[in-house]
C-alpha cells in the first residue's frame, strides 16, 4: 500500500536526518530500537511504553495545551460551566491555530509506535501466547486512538505502516481516510485484544473489559447495535466488573471492580511523565472552587476564614464548575450522587477552618464571590492522600473507563434493538446505586419504567457528569450544538451569574461538530489540507 507519513514525522523528521542518524542514536539505559524491536524483553519494554505515552496523552502533567485538550472533552458539553483559562467555542480559541493541538499530534505518535510493535512482533521468536497478549495490548492502544480521532475530527488520516529507517524519506502523501477503511482498523484492532486478552490482568494494563467496551463503543458509533450490545452483555456475565458502593468509586483507591482501566500515578517512581511514576496531574484542582481565599473578618492579623486545606479540596483553580441545569437533575435528598460526587453547595456547610479566626468551627459567612471564591463544585477527582496542600498536582490514579458506563451504554444498545426490559434494568441498576440501595433488587420508587432519550441522557449525566464521555454521547447522538447552546454557560472570573446563553463572542457554529486540525499540520498537508478542517 502507498505509505501515507504523519504530519508530525515531518515536523519532527530532524531527529532523522539520514538512515544513518537512525540507526546511530544514542542509546540510554541499554535501551536501543533494536532491541524493542527485535527480542522479546524488547517488546515489553515497548508496551510499557505505549502506556506511559497514553497515560501522557490522557493525564498529562502541569498546565498546558494536553490538559487543555483533555478537559475540553470533560468539561465543554451541556453539563458544564466555563470560567477562565481557555474558553471553549471562543471565536478565537475554537479555530486551527489555537485550539489545543496535543490529541491529534500525541494519537499519531503513538499509533506509529503500535504499529511498530504489532509489526515487529511478527518475526519475533518468543512464547506464542505471551506475543499474544503484546501484540493485543498494542493493538487495543491503536484502536482506542483511532476510535479517539475518528470521533474528535471526523475526517483523519489512516496508516498501519510504521515509520523505519528504509521509509524515512519516501514521499508523503496526505490521504482522508474514509469512515469505512478507518472503522475497519478499529474493529480488527480491538477484536483480536478480545480475543487475546485476559479478564483479569494487573492494575494499569488493559484486559478483555476494556477491549470489549471500546469495541462497544465503536459499534454503536456506526449503529451496529447488536455488536454493541454483545460486547456490553458479555462485561456484565463475566462478573469481572461490578459496580462497587458509591462511596468507594472515586475513593482513595480507585483500582476496583468497577474500573475497567486506571492510570496510574506514583510520585515515588519518578516525578515526571517520561517516568515511571508519572507527572502530577492538575484535573482535581480544575474542577474545585478556592475557598481558601475568603478574606472575611474584623481581624486583619487573624487572616481569612479558610485557610488551605485538603478537606476542602487544597489549593485548586476553579476554572470549570458543573452548571445549574446539571444541578437541577438531582434529587438532592434521595439522590446519595449529589453529595458524593459534588461539593457542598450551600456555603453554610463550610466551616471556619482557621484557628485564628474569632469564628473557627462556625459557618462561613457569604463568600465576597461566589464564581472564583466558591461555587458548587465537581468533587470527584479530589485528593485526599498524595496532593500538597499547596500544590495542584495530584498523584492520585486516574479511572479512565469504568462499568458504570457500560451499563447505561448497553442499556442504549439494547432500547435500539427493541429489548426495553433489559434497557431498563441496566439504567436502573445504576440509578439504584445512585441512591443508596441494592442494585439488583427493584425498587418502585425509584426505578424508572419506560424508557427514553430524556431519561437515559438524564441519567447519564448524573452518572458520568465531567468524564470522557459526554460530548461523545452527544456528538453520536446528533445533539451537540442543541445542547451546547441550551445549557452549557460562560460565565465570568468575578460577577456573581453566569449569562443565561452563550455570550454573543462564542456562538456555537456547526463546523464546531468537528474539532479543528491544527494550522501546524494543515501547513505541511499543503493542497491536501482541503479535505481536512471544512467549515473552519
Amino acid at each position: 500500500m502507498r505509505k501515507v507519513k504523519y504530519i508530525y514525522l515531518v515536523v519532527f523528521a530532524f531527529l532523522f536526518i539520514s538512515c544513518e542518524s537512525f540507526l546511530e542514536e544514542e542509546i540510554l539505559d541499554e535501551v536501543s530500537v533494536d532491541f524493542i524491536y527485535n527480542s522479546p524483553e524488547g517488546l515489553e519494554v515497548g508496551v510499557n511504553a505505549l502506556y506511559n505515552r497514553m497515560r501522557q496523552y490522557n493525564a498529562p502533567s502541569g498546565d498546558n495545551s494536553n490538559l487543555q485538550a483533555n478537559v475540553f472533552f470533560l468539561a465543554a458539553t451541556d453539563l458544564g460551566l466555563h470560567r477562565t483559562w481557555f474558553t471553549p467555542y471562543g471565536a478565537n480559541v475554537h479555530t486551527p491555530a489555537s485550539f489545543p493541538k496535543d490529541k491529534w499530534t500525541n494519537a499519531y505518535r503513538i499509533i506509529d509506535r503500535a504499529s511498530a510493535i504489532i509489526t515487529s512482533a511478527r518475526s519475533v521468536e518468543m512464547d506464542e501466547n505471551a506475543k499474544k497478549k503484546l501484540v493485543a495490548q498494542a493493538r487495543v492502544i491503536r484502536g482506542e486512538l483511532y476510535l479517539d480521532l475518528i470521533r474528535m475530527y471526523g475526517t483523519i488520516l489512516l496508516d498501519t505502516i510504521p515509520t523505519t529507517p528504509q521509509n524515512i524519506n519516501d514521499p508523503v502523501f496526505y490521504e482522508a481516510a474514509s469512515e469505512d477503511a478507518v472503522f475497519g482498523v478499529i474493529n480488527a484492532d480491538l477484536d483480536y485484544a478480545v480475543e487475546n486478552l485476559d479478564w483479569q490482568v494487573p492494575t494499569g494494563r488493559y484486559g478483555q473489559g476494556v477491549a470489549r467496551h471500546l469495541r462497544g463503543k465503536a459499534a454503536m458509533w456506526r449503529e451496529d447495535w447488536q455488536e454493541a450490545a454483545n460486547q456490553f452483555d458479555a462485561i456484565v456475565t463475566n462478573e469481572t466488573h461490578d459496580l462497587v458502593e458509591l462511596s468507594q468509586v472515586f475513593g482513595p483507591n480507585v483500582n476496583h471492580r468497577e474500573a475497567l482501566f486506571v492510570y496510574q500515578k506514583n510520585q515515588s517512581l519518578g516525578d515526571g511523565d517520561d517516568l515511571a511514576g508519572g507527572g502530577g496531574f492538575w484535573l482535581g484542582s480544575v474542577f474545585n472552587q478556592r475557598l481558601y481565599e475568603k478574606q472575611s473578618g474584623t481581624d486583619v492579623n487573624a487572616g481569612g476564614e479558610v485557610i488551605i486545606d485538603l478537606n476542602y479540596g487544597g489549593q485548586s483553580l476553579g476554572w470549570f464548575f458543573p452548571n445549574n441545569y446539571l444541578n437541577s437533575l438531582y434529587d438532592k435528598v434521595n439522590d446519595k450522587r449529589f453529595t458524593t460526587y459534588y461539593w457542598p453547595e450551600e456555603y453554610t456547610s463550610y466551616l471556619v477552618n482557621n484557628p485564628q479566626h474569632p469564628n473557627f468551627g462556625q459557618p462561613i459567612t457569604q463568600p465576597e464571590d461566589n464564581y472564583r471564591r466558591f461555587h458548587w463544585s465537581l468533587k470527584k477527582y479530589a485528593d485526599f492522600e498524595t496532593k500538597l496542600p499547596n500544590t495542584n498536582e495530584s498523584y492520585k490514579n486516574y479511572m479512565y473507563y469504568r462499568f458504570a458506563e457500560t451499563l447505561l451504554l448497553a442499556s442504549e444498545a439494547h432500547h435500539n434493538l427493541g429489548e426495553d426490559g433489559i434497557a431498563l434494568e441496566y439504567m436502573n441498576r445504576v440509578r439504584r446505586r445512585g441512591y443508596g440501595l441494592d442494585q439488583n433488587t427493584p425498587s418502585p420508587t425509584v426505578d424508572f419504567s419506560v424508557w427514553t432519550l430524556d431519561t437515559y441522557l438524564e441519567e447519564s449525566a448524573r452518572e458520568l457528569a465531567f468524564e470522557n464521555n459526554r460530548w461523545f454521547l452527544l456528538k453520536r447522538l446528533g445533539i451537540l450544538g442543541d445542547r451546547i447552546t441550551m445549557y452549557y454557560r460562560n460565565g465570568d472570573n468575578s460577577v456573581s451569574e453566569a449569562n443565561d446563553a452563550l455570550n454573543s463572542t462564542t456562538p456555537w457554529q456547526s463546523h464546531f461538530i468537528n474539532c479543528p486540525v491544527p494550522q501546524s499540520q494543515i501547513d505541511v498537508m499543503g493542497s491536501s489540507a482541503s479535505q481536512f478542517n471544512i467549515g473552519y
